[in-house]
């Protein structure tokens, strides 16, 4: 796991000091996602300069050390990740020819030899992985980026007038004194209705992230030429036409075999190594199938809350327990965790609104004390149906779609005539004659949601107003053309079944735009690297083999997953209702937070930037104050994106001054 960046001065006039100069700025920009070491490499003929920041996990020695050249001195290479089946792959290259020679044993040395042997396209379907590359091919003078299959590791790019910037994160192409660029409105619009910023865009104008399973070519004509060399929608259809026709002892089976491949491989590290556990279905599964590959007690990490409502960590510890790992749990106190909300611009570097970012980093930041490598359960959901939409949404839509528009507004509006919190009055008063599933947290923002989606047109409209944390974002932002939700239905997903069509828009959107970016820069902020088994693309591509009933059965998601588990955990001990990772949001808001939400909202200072929409968003507010609990991530989203806009104007502001003799350092 590392940080890389670079770029290409066109006009080829660029000193080899400027070019050093300025390679070095956008790799220090990012020196937290690899503290371990530096290194630059630039070619003033042609005006390319390469950084690399190294967070060491294979191969410590300076043999792994980067820029890297290939052995016939072709190509140089910086990258950000891990080639999980590295070693196979290199011991095909010494039986296609028996005279190489490696200096060392990283991954990345075998990279640029199978890209001499095999080519960049065809070394990439090889590549097992995780990963972020930048490839300069010195003969043909041309620069290839490319991505992993899911979207794990981070690239963004922007061609700056004569300038063309890659970088891991936005604030590496910052750095870099070519950098201009406009806030893009829509983007924003995009932001506050997902509470990221979605697909191949960035928060600014002409900057973007390149597509996960693409390669990116860019020759002399300047303009970058995108070839996806893995789509998960050909990976889906291609499964599909070759479902599973096994026993469901059979797929049990497939899939134990296939995850626990995929956890071992992910083991491999000089350095130490553990994993996040929860307690949940997903993080148990990767940590029991570690334990089981492992001669000695995995180290497990979990943070627990002081607040009981919000507090997983028993849970947890009773998995740990049973399965005897050597399992560390900090318990956070609610001032702790809001101590991380000011880091948050800085840590993801535009706007990211999805609340467990906090509980997220604090884990991680807990986990580095004690290993530099940790496996997550990250993917799960969105693989095997784990989600509540994916079991009960097309339930609804078979019980109300068929009734007239008129009615199911009528039901939505009477629905919503009651709080959140009246709701949740209602039924503690009748807890008593509630069957077991009742008994839930938050189950007047529930009865809203079904209220909101009610008279939705199609089961894809009711998916879409879920994923939505405001549906008058094109009011809210100013000046915006009307903005696009994630990427809707094509014709292949029309034929597939509401609950596929759902996992497969999460999959494609929702896990790289959200969850992905969140466990990556919350991870990197404190150098950790995170691997995440289930995004194996053989996982992945096993599971949309599988028939529906064998993720989704009786209502409920994770059917293959929790029988795996209950071969190493006892099923009482992961069987509970789901639970996110969440913390007390509104009571923050309308509590310790409030004087920061206010200032940060405050109808003069929202005119004067001119971003939002003032009395759109102060109504928001005062709704949310007065007890519209289920506001309070659209308000989250908008702090968010204020508090990044304040961290930018603060960061121009100084960057303004450190330019002018004698100015505020």
């Amino acid at each position: 796991m590392c940080g890389i960046t670079g770029f290409i001065d066109f006009r080829a006039a660029t000193s080899a000091e400027t070019l050093r100069s300025q390679v070095r700025r956008m790799a220090d920009a990012i020196r937290y996602r690899g503290p371990d070491s530096d290194g630059y490499w630039e070619e003033t003929k042609s005006g390319v300069a390469l950084g690399h920041r190294r967070l060491a996990i294979i191969d410590l020695s300076e043999a792994g050390h980067q820029p890297m050249h290939s052995a016939s001195g072709r190509f140089v290479l910086v990258f950000n990740g891990e080639i999980y089946n590295f070693q196979d792959l290199r011991r095909q290259l010494l039986d296609d020819d028996p005279s190489l020679r490696f200096r060392g044993h990283s991954d990345t040395e075998m990279m640029l030899a199978a890209f001499e042997r095999w080519g960049i396209y065809d070394s990439l379907q090889k590549f097992n992985g995780m990963f972020a590359f930048a490839l300069w091919d010195r003969s043909t003078r041309a620069l290839s980026l490319a991505r992993d299959r899911m979207g794990e590791k981070p690239l963004y790019y922007s061609l700056q007038g004569s300038t063309f910037l890659f970088g891991s994160e936005l604030k590496a192409l910052r750095a870099n004194s070519a950098f201009s660029a406009n806030i893009d409105r829509t983007v924003v619009a995009s932001y506050l209705r997902l509470n990221c910023v979605p697909g191949q865009s960035s928060i600014y104008e002409g900057v973007y992230k390149l597509a996960p399973g693409c390669l990116l070519e860019l020759g002399a004509d300047r303009t970058p030429h995108i070839t996806p060399y893995w789509s998960l929608e050909q990976a889906a259809k291609q499964s599909l036409a070759n479902p599973f026709t096994g026993s469901e002892d059979d797929a049990i089976e497939e899939l134990d075999r296939l995850l626990r491949d995929a956890v071992s491989i992910r083991m491999l590290a000089d350095v130490p190594l553990g994993a996040f556990l929860s307690g949940g279905i997903d993080s148990s599964t990767v940590t029991a199938l570690m334990q089981a590959s492992s001669a000695s007690p995995v180290g497990t990490f979990s943070i627990g809350f002081d607040q009981a409502d919000f507090d997983e960590a028993k849970n947890a510890k009773q998995i740990a327990e049973h399965l005897h790992t050597e399992h560390t749990e900090l318990v956070v106190t609610a001032e702790e965790a809001r101590g991380v909300i000011p880091t948050l611009p800085h840590m993801y570097d535009e706007p990211f609104g999805d609340s467990s970012q906090i509980p997220t980093h604090l884990v991680a930041r807990m986990t580095r004390k004690y290993v530099t490598v940790a496996l997550s359960g990250d993917g799960g959901d969105e693989l095997f149906g784990g989600y509540n939409r994916h079991a009960w949404l097309s339930k609804l839509w078979g019980k109300v779609g068929g009734y007239p528009l008129k009615m199911r507004q009528a039901a939505g509006y009477a629905l919503s005539t009651l709080s959140p919190n009246a709701w949740d009055g209602l039924f503690r008063a009748f807890d008593w004659a509630l069957p077991g599933d009742a008994n839930q947290r938050a189950r007047g923002e529930k009865i809203h949601k079904i209220a909101n989606i009610v008279d939705a047109e199609d089961p894809f409209a009711m998916y879409s107003r879920l994923l939505s944390h405001c549906s008058e974002a094109d009011d809210i932002v100013v000046g915006v053309a009307p903005s696009l939700v994630w990427d809707s239905r094509g014709d292949w997903l029309k034929t597939l079944g509401i609950a596929d069509q759902m996992m497969f828009l999460d999959m494609g959107n929702y896990l790289p735009d959200d969850i992905l970016v969140k466990v990556d820069r919350a991870a990197m902020a404190v150098s950790l690297e995170g691997r995440i088994p289930f995004l194996d693309h053989r996982v992945v591509e096993f599971a949309w083999r599988l028939p529906l009933a064998f993720k989704i059965r009786d209502q409920q998601g994770k059917w293959i997953l929790r029988r795996l588990l209950s071969r190493y955990v006892p099923p009482e001990l992961f069987e509970r209702p789901k639970a996110g990772f969440a913390i007390p949001l509104a009571e923050w808001l309308r509590g310790p937070l409030f004087e920061w939400a206010e200032s940060l909202l405050s109808e003069d200072r929202l005119r004067r930037e001119g971003y939002l929409n003032p009395k759109a968003v102060r109504k928001s507010w005062s709704k949310f104050l007065k007890g519209g609990r289920n506001l309070q991530f659209h308000i989250w989203d908008v702090l968010m994106f204020q508090s990044w806009l304040e961290s930018i104007t603060q960061r121009e502001a100084s960057e303004v001054s450190s330019a002018i003799p004698g100015g505020t350092q």
